[in-house]
């Protein structure tokens, strides 16, 4: 199979993570969405919306979204639950990523990282910081009571919140303040099939 992505994007590493934990192997496809490489017709054919990271595989089937992605590849392994609860579960906490999360901490640092903060995206950065940390504080409260984000076990819901929290510094989110947060980034990190970012 083939993971269309950039090393340094948080929702192209939640893949390349995975794919490490569970011995996966495919072949990686550099995309820079700066220079309007997700833009082209060849690659808007294959995800009609323009954005990686994208999975395709080898029937030339292709699956964008990467939460998406994540749930194709995890399904029948210990990272995603057959329990019908459970997996839902995991599904709240991948929601919230994609909807109460990722807007604030991921666009802000992208705005830092990838745009060098420019003058005319400075209020906009400064504006993601509170709902960023209102995230932030709900994960705290949740991996006060539970070791993942899910529950007790490591599941591709920890995958999700792990790409962007653990390189929220890059976008101006101090997680001193958050020790469960960093507790659990120090679990999630000592994987033996750990992979980091770039």
């Amino acid at each position: 199979m083939i993971i269309h992505g950039d090393v340094q994007s948080g929702n192209c590493y939640k893949v390349r993570l995975l794919a490490a934990l569970l011995d996966i192997e495919y072949r990686w496809v550099a995309v820079d969405i700066l220079s309007g490489d997700t833009r082209d017709p060849a690659f808007r054919r294959k995800n009609a919306n323009g954005k990686i990271p994208l999975l395709e595989l080898d029937d030339g089937r292709c699956l964008a979204e990467s939460n998406a992605i994540l749930n194709y590849l995890a399904e029948g392994s210990a990272l995603l639950p057959s329990d019908r609860f459970r997996r839902a579960r995991v599904l709240q906490w991948q929601f919230f990523e994609q909807y109460s999360h990722e807007p604030y901490i991921a666009v802000a640092r992208f705005i830092a990282r990838y745009l060098g903060l420019p003058e005319e995206r400075r209020d906009e950065y400064h504006a993601k910081q509170r709902g960023g940390h209102r995230a932030l504080a709900v994960m705290e409260e949740q991996l006060q009571a539970s070791p993942f984000i899910a529950g007790d076990e490591y599941s591709i819901a920890d995958i999700s919140l792990y790409a962007y929290t653990h390189v929220a510094d890059e976008g101006g989110f101090d997680l001193s303040g958050y020790p469960a947060i960093t507790a659990w980034l120090d679990r999630v990190a000592a994987h033996p099939r750990h992979v980091s970012m770039g």
